[in-house]
């Protein structure tokens, strides 16, 4: 496993969505022992704290759409400090906040060369404003790093798509709009359902996955905590039955440590007001662990 030092990033961004409380997830992460957890394992890091995020309150708007110049603004913000992170040898970690921050965060990690992300997610977050149902910008980042969708964010740090189609692997979708569906499809963008890991189990997809990014030095994982069962997890703004159990996420994480190619990730849409006694970042910092190199034997 590889021994760059860790940078941790709080972007407590709630700007992207309409359920309040996913602002906290930073703090309950950190709460929950993340910094303790990866020194435990040897691995040098810093916390850089957290991005500024304008309070939702103190915006003189009422709606989502409203939002979005101050999403550009947070997202051009985590761009910055990945590009810097990454240039610097560091491994930047960030924590979220609602998953439309990943705009800035994959943007970064992409400034100077290309990587192979892994999106594990209970949605495809591939709505357009002409598809999005709801307007929400955190329902649109993997369409927006693709160069589709409103050109503020598009353009965050530099002019156009940060991905291709053959860059990124959705893993645990499970609640797809139809807009989604059709576009996932015309892009080729390389899907794996729950039914695909019901069928095929975790350590084949996850394997067959990372085969596929295979043409890339550096891999960034963008995890959204939604994607495991609200059982396991139910700390989110977003639940939806039937996702990972907490082996099949964690084999998952470890399968991606022992590639050696992890260079960055997102954690995010952890909200604890919906959460129960801070179990779902519990759990993160589990799986985080595992992520870094925490193995059984």
């Amino acid at each position: 496993m590889t021994s760059k030092p860790i940078r941790i990033i709080g972007v407590p961004i709630d700007l992207g969505q309409d359920q309040r409380g996913v602002d906290m997830g930073p703090s309950a992460i950190r709460y929950a022992g993340l910094s303790a957890r990866l020194k435990a394992l040897g691995r040098k890091l810093h916390d850089d704290g957290n991005l500024y995020v304008p309070v939702r309150d103190s915006l003189p708007c009422e709606s989502c759409d409203e939002f979005r110049g101050s999403i550009q603004q947070v997202c051009q913000a985590a761009y910055d400090v990945a590009a810097q992170a990454v240039g610097s040898g560091e491994i930047p970690l960030f924590l979220g906040g609602d998953h439309s921050l990943s705009i800035g965060t994959i943007g970064g990690v992409t400034d100077q060369e290309s990587v192979g992300v892994i999106w594990v997610d209970a949605h495809a977050d591939s709505n357009t404003p002409e598809t999005s149902p709801s307007g929400n910008v955190h329902g649109m980042p993997v369409a927006t790093l693709l160069g589709e969708g409103f050109p503020e964010l598009v353009d965050v740090g530099r002019p156009g798509a940060k991905l291709s189609n053959k860059d990124i692997v959705m893993i645990g979708l499970r609640a797809l709009d139809g807009g989604e569906k059709k576009w996932l499809k015309q892009k080729g963008i390389k899907a794996y359902s729950m039914r695909d890991l019901d069928e095929r189990g975790m350590a084949v997809v996850a394997r067959e996955a990372l085969d596929y990014l295979g043409g890339h030095s550096r891999l960034h994982l963008s995890l959204d905590m939604d994607a495991l069962d609200p059982a396991v997890a139910p700390g989110v703004g977003t639940p939806v039955p039937g996702g990972l159990n907490y082996r099949e996420a964690q084999l998952l994480m470890e399968i991606i440590a022992d590639s050696e190619k992890l260079a960055s990730a997102d954690i995010v849409e952890i909200n604890p007001i919906l959460d129960q006694s801070n179990h779902s970042a519990e759990i993160a910092v589990e799986l985080v662990a595992s992520l870094f190199g925490k193995s059984i034997l």
